[in-house]
């Protein structure tokens, strides 16, 4: 014979009072343990870090006076001391020619000179340049007499939109440095003598300079047009 089966239900009843039971022990008992005593209790004034107890202003003593000579012209100004040198260029100099893109050193549109080479602004913070020199694209010629790459840029259409063209201009002036002191780049085949700068030289030590409407052949024409270089 089959053992003996039923359908009928549980006690559900005695189910109930047994979960509700346990759900107001736990409740209860938590209570109590969090009136008396308190698992993660608010730290008191005496058991919190001198961290903890430094002062809540986060504008306070972040001032400091710098000075540096920028376009030739010596200027000295107190800043946050978290001001990069983009911020600096543009809101406290208002000399705007200098372009945020990225503001994470990742497109060149920032690019100036420091003390002759070139850098991105958004990622040197303006009080660490004390004495230093910079130039930016206000700097490096006027409508008049434009500096020959400004005047090449025009030439060969080297740009479009403008944006990025500041940057390209100033990265295109200390990467022409750069190749002149024979420093190689990735491309370079023999890093004992200094390459001639080729489309493909050009390109590769322009690379940290995006151009977001794609004119990169008008660009290392007009680089390579006041390089003396090979055009292929």
């Amino acid at each position: 014979m089959p053992p003996h089966r039923t359908d009928d239900p549980p006690d559900r009843g005695r189910l109930a009072t047994s979960r509700r039971s346990l759900l107001q022990s736990a409740l209860l008992g938590g209570y109590t343990l969090g009136s008396n005593a308190p698992l993660a209790a608010p730290a008191t004034a005496a058991q919190q870090s001198p961290a903890t107890n430094a002062p809540t202003d986060a504008t306070a003593d972040v001032a400091m006076r710098v000075a540096l000579t920028v376009n030739h012209q010596p200027c000295s100004l107190t800043i946050d001391t978290r001001t990069t040198l983009l911020d600096l260029l543009r809101e406290h100099l208002i000399l705007t020619g200098t372009k945020k893109g990225c503001d994470h050193g990742q497109c060149g549109a920032c690019t100036v000179l420091l003390n002759g080479r070139r850098i991105n602004s958004c990622l040197a913070l303006a009080v660490t340049l004390e004495g230093d020199e910079i130039t930016t694209i206000e700097g490096l010629g006027t409508p008049n007499a434009p500096h020959p790459l400004q005047a090449a840029f025009v030439a060969h259409d080297g740009f479009q939109c403008g944006y990025c063209t500041s940057g390209q201009i100033c990265s295109a002036i200390g990467m022409l440095a750069e190749a002149a002191a024979g420093w190689p780049s990735h491309v370079t085949g023999d890093i004992a003598t200094s390459p001639p700068l080729t489309n493909q030289e050009i390109a590769e030590r322009m690379s940290g300079n995006l151009c977001r409407c794609a004119a990169y052949p008008n660009i290392i024409a007009a680089i390579s047009s006041v390089a003396g270089g090979s055009t292929q």
